[in-house]
């Protein structure tokens, strides 16, 4: 079943952060993940948000999502995410 996550950030730290995403595709390329918006500018249309950026990604399953973001590939370029950005991070089962 495919999962969504959902990553709502506050950049704290620009130069770290950029460190993570330019080393993002690497790492995310290889399970069969799917990048579906990063939008540092979403429109809020209702509520208040007071994030940076939003993030939302697919896989096709849960153990997919959990090889990647455990991988040490991964957890070797997340110290610069941990380091430029305060995060809320879900993961959403889909239908079917």
């Amino acid at each position: 079943m495919t999962v969504y996550v959902i990553a709502q950030l506050k950049i704290t730290d620009r130069a770290s952060y950029d460190r993570y995403q330019a080393r993002f595709f690497d790492v995310f390329k290889k399970f069969s993940g799917r990048l579906l918006s990063a939008d540092e500018n979403p429109t809020v249309l209702e509520g208040a948000w007071d994030r940076d950026k939003l993030v939302l990604m697919s896989f096709p399953d849960e153990a997919a999502y959990r090889a990647w973001g455990s991988s040490a590939e991964y957890l070797e370029i997340s110290k610069d995410r941990e380091a430029g950005a305060q995060a809320v991070v879900l993961l959403a089962k889909g239908f079917g």
